[in-house]
């Protein structure tokens, strides 16, 4: 069968419409209609119906579906595995990775790995951890930088690369640094600002709590630890931060807990990774201190 062909229908599936896959393949309409319709007349059966303006697959479709999919991934991994013999390492790699990470982890990374490996086009996204989980189980991207979940699914591969220490901070003139040692008890009558409660960073703060039967509730909860920092700063609540964003705006409160967060890389464990993926994922190794 034509390889295009089959990736115009999987695209229109995808897509929805004839004109939203001509603008993911950056070809025509009448160009996806072409392919189609090749498509159906070499297997004797219309693949599609239009229902109230709408694409609809026939049993055909449905059947090809899967079928289709299967074999542009199988071709897909062969001519991965034949580049990857070349040993050259180049072309595209879809990367996500979380803010925190990108913003503290990653540049020095980048700034690396691009002077060395000039001729891969890196596409970066910036997402929460949780989404980039999502974007790896559903192929968007290769690889992802996040915190790395202790219930991750059973087909994401993880390799932790940083640990990250966490400290219950405030800002320096909170009352909280008046008593001497606070408890997590004491905290639970000033405002928490921590991330959204569906979030890595939230459960491991919730399970400290929970061992300790003390409630623990949020306002204003916001994923994006820069601006949780700056509420904190200003004196709004209290918060845990990772170490590595303490600065003379904050100042940690004297708890006697300690608390930590693996960071790392995830992929897709049936997911052949291309030189440009393994490449970056050694550039991160090198650059943890020993």
């Amino acid at each position: 069968m034509d390889i295009q062909a089959l990736k115009a229908f999987i695209t229109v599936v995808e897509s929805g419409s004839f004109s939203a896959a001509a603008d993911r393949l950056h070809i025509t309409q009448p160009a996806v209609t072409k392919r189609i319709q090749g498509l159906e007349s070499q297997l004797g059966a219309p693949l599609f119906d239009r229902f109230q303006r709408r694409i609809v697959l026939t049993e055909a479709g449905r059947v090809l579906l899967p079928r289709a999919q299967d074999a542009l991934l199988q071709l897909s991994r062969a001519e991965l595995e034949i580049q990857n013999l070349s040993g050259i390492v180049g072309g595209t790699l879809a990367l996500a990775t979380s803010h925190h990470i990108g913003l503290h982890r990653l540049p020095e990374v980048l700034r690396h790995y691009t002077r060395r490996f000039p001729e891969v086009d890196l596409q970066l996204q910036f997402m929460e951890s949780e989404k980039a989980y999502e974007a790896i189980l559903n192929g968007d991207v290769e690889l992802a930088f996040v915190t790395l979940s202790p219930e991750a699914p059973a087909s994401i591969e993880s390799l932790p690369i940083w640990e990250d220490s966490l400290t219950f901070v405030a800002a320096p003139n909170h009352p909280l640094h008046s008593l001497c040692n606070p408890t997590l008890e004491d905290l639970v009558d000033y405002n928490a600002i921590l991330p959204a409660p569906f979030t890595h960073t939230y459960r491991i703060v919730k399970r400290l709590f929970n061992e300790q039967e003390i409630p623990l509730t949020a306002v204003m909860p916001t994923n994006y630890l820069e601006t949780i920092k700056m509420m904190v700063s200003v004196g709004m609540g209290w918060s845990v931060l990772p170490d590595s964003m303490l600065d003379h705006s904050l100042r940690a409160l004297d708890l006697k807990v300690s608390l930590q967060r693996s960071l790392g890389v995830i992929c897709h464990r049936n997911r052949i990774l291309s030189n440009a993926a393994q490449a970056i994922v050694q550039q991160a190794k090198d650059s943890c201190p020993q």
